[in-house]
């Protein structure tokens, strides 16, 4: 799987999605946030009643539906969700989705399942994949590996506002203690678990606009080339 592929990971509302995006964009590979992927798995079973923790019962439920992510540069996130050929908008992003996501994201089967479809993407052609198990597990052949982070805080505040964007007012406290929730079940979980790759770049966006950190990212990428 030597490529040319770009695999970026981080924990939730680090950076990751606007800085592959944007990254995508300004060197001509296709993007996927492979999150998204898992957000439709959550999304589709909080719809249908479906036990989040019961991995036979999630499979067969995707069995039933399919899920297509294409290219939108009008939307800030880059791209559009279509289930069953609907698009689902910016439902995938409510509070309700985001705190189901880790439960249908740690099963192995879901993981399996969804994995073999990023990979069937990657595939056809470069990418700028992120994730959480992008540059480990996913596509670990990866020629440019980056891992964002940033302080719980400045995450939360990050994650606050893009509530407030579709304007979901959710306390501060109750969003940090969301993200805190998430980076514990990412980072715990018995498959494919949050971390960096031994040898991807890690970057702190803390303190860091968007394109700085793009910028840091293509100057590793040039210093690999040569």
């Amino acid at each position: 799987m030597a490529n040319d592929h770009v695999a970026i990971d981080g924990p939730v509302a680090s950076g990751k999605t606007l800085s592959a995006k944007t990254l995508a964009a300004e060197i001509g590979h296709l993007y996927l946030d492979t999150g998204a992927m898992y957000r439709s798995v959550a999304y589709l079973a909080l719809k249908n009643m479906v036990d989040l923790d019961g991995e036979d019962g999630l499979l067969a439920m995707l069995a039933h539906h399919t899920i297509a992510i294409e290219a939108d540069p009008a939307r800030a996130v880059g791209y559009r969700v279509l289930i069953d050929g609907r698009d689902v908008g910016d439902r995938l992003f409510d509070p309700d989705v985001a705190a189901a996501v880790s439960s249908v994201a740690a099963l192995p089967g879901i993981r399996a399942e969804l994995v073999a479809r990023q990979r069937a993407i990657a595939a056809n052609g470069p990418v700028v994949m992120a994730g959480r198990d992008i540059g480990t597990v996913v596509l670990p052949d990866a020629r440019h590996k980056f891992f964002l982070t940033a302080s719980v805080d400045e995450r939360a505040r990050r994650r606050q506002a893009e509530f407030r964007e579709r304007g979901l007012d959710v306390p501060f406290d109750e969003v940090r203690a969301q993200v805190v929730e998430r980076d514990r079940l990412d980072s715990t979980r018995a498959v494919a678990p949050l971390r960096a790759a031994p040898d991807a770049l890690t970057i702190d966006s803390t303190d860091l606009q968007p394109d700085e950190v793009v910028a840091r990212m293509r100057a590793e990428m040039a210093a690999a080339r040569t």
